[in-house]
């Protein structure tokens, strides 16, 4: 009986026979390349038949679902297998011209709250720097649903989810972040701050630290909100990704605040020595995972005071061994690591700049192997930064 689909064992087995690394690379057989690219259209065909068979069931009501015997966990089966089919872009922005976008919005408003969840799960790895997948959910209503389920679905879990994928949606999306700011996005980032859920706390923090960075006229709504008295709160709490986040917030505000009240600036000092006598009474290998804290602590601290903190005295701000360059602790919140290289694909090529040396000039020949030394420096720099 003959197999559906490619034959993955042979195409496996082509792979390796003809990149083991064992031989130089050869032009390909026309019989191979025509092999090749029939196993692969193969399986996109295959995908973009199961992504139109998982829309027809998302189109067809619940009670006949229901009545067919297929039950909510079912259904979040489904929605996995959707959501490893829409982490290619290209079929994330196919699943609406095949009509399954619209219908998985709708799962957005479904009774059971794991389908409500999962759905706004799947909606995030979508619009993940996609810019034409946000545009296709914006323009469709889906931003609406999941403001909806953030602010105030009873289910701590799915309005988790849902802030993740507001946070998708719209990062780099001008409209979004508008929409966001007329939903009263700020009101219900602040009650999440307020709860008791750590993960919801921390996917919070993340967004108001973004759109902070984004729009510094945003500290105003943040300052008049009440948010730098929760911070300064959160920046105690025993989650140390909560604590991080938590500066990083303040440090944004302090940044943009020009001058604090006395009040402030003694509540902030207070906040900063506890932190300082905390991260002091930290064990070597808990003071090496603090890095970025003790970071935030200095940074903070020499903002707000214009001096140095008290870690440089005690040796805590750089540890032997560590890199003293000042921290880059805002670039890796704002770009999720799916598909960024595929929106910045040129981000690895720039050159560096040649540095300035002074003092006698060196021979030809040693200004050559300088240059020749320096690219391997280089070369060998950005293999390891992108590791």
């Amino acid at each position: 009986m003959a197999k559906e689909g490619p034959n993955w064992d042979g195409l496996l087995k082509w792979s390796i026979a003809h990149s083991d690394g064992t031989r130089p690379t050869r032009n390909l057989s026309e019989e191979d390349r025509r092999w090749f690219m029939e196993a692969m259209q193969a399986q996109t065909m295959d995908v973009v038949k199961r992504m139109k068979e998982i829309t027809l069931v998302m189109q067809t009501p619940q009670q006949v679902l229901e009545d067919q015997g297929v039950t909510p966990a079912d259904i979040e089966e489904m929605l996995d297998e959707l959501q490893e089919h829409v982490e290619s872009i290209d079929m994330a922005n196919d699943l609406h011209s095949i009509g399954g976008l619209v219908p998985l919005l709708g799962y957005l408003k479904n009774s059971h709250a794991n389908i409500r969840a999962k759905a706004a799960e799947v909606v995030t790895t979508i619009v993940q720097n996609n810019p034409r997948s946000q545009q296709l959910v914006m323009e469709a209503n889906g931003f609406e649903p999941l403001v909806s389920n953030f602010s105030s679905d009873p289910d701590v879990n799915v309005r988790t989810k849902s802030l993740g994928a507001i946070s998708s949606l719209i990062r780099h999306n001008k409209p979004g972040i508008t929409a966001f700011r007329l939903a009263n996005g700020y009101a219900g980032l602040k009650d999440a701050l307020t709860s008791e859920n750590v993960r919801f706390q921390r996917k919070a923090l993340n967004l108001i630290h973004y759109l902070l960075h984004e729009n510094s006229s945003d500290c105003n709504i943040v300052n008049e909100l009440g948010f730098p008295r929760i911070l300064m709160h959160l920046a105690s709490s025993e989650d140390a990704d909560v604590r991080e986040a938590a500066l990083r917030g303040l440090l944004e505000l302090a940044r943009d605040t020009k001058d604090g009240s006395a009040e402030d600036n003694e509540k902030m000092k207070q906040l900063l020595e506890e932190r300082i006598n905390g991260i002091s009474l930290m064990s070597a290998e808990d003071l090496g995972a603090a890095k970025e804290e003790r970071q935030l602590v200095d940074s903070l601290w020499s903002t707000c005071f214009n001096e140095p903190s008290s870690l440089r005295e005690k040796g805590l701000l750089v540890l032997p061994g560590e890199d003293a360059a000042p921290p880059d602790v805002a670039s890796k919140h704002f770009e999720p690591p799916l598909r960024s290289l595929s929106v910045n694909p040129s981000s690895n090529n720039e050159k560096k700049e040649t540095p300035l040396l002074l003092g006698p000039g060196p021979s030809s020949a040693d200004t050559t192997n300088h240059v020749h030394t320096s690219s391997e420096g280089d070369a060998s720099s950005q293999t390891d930064t992108s590791r």
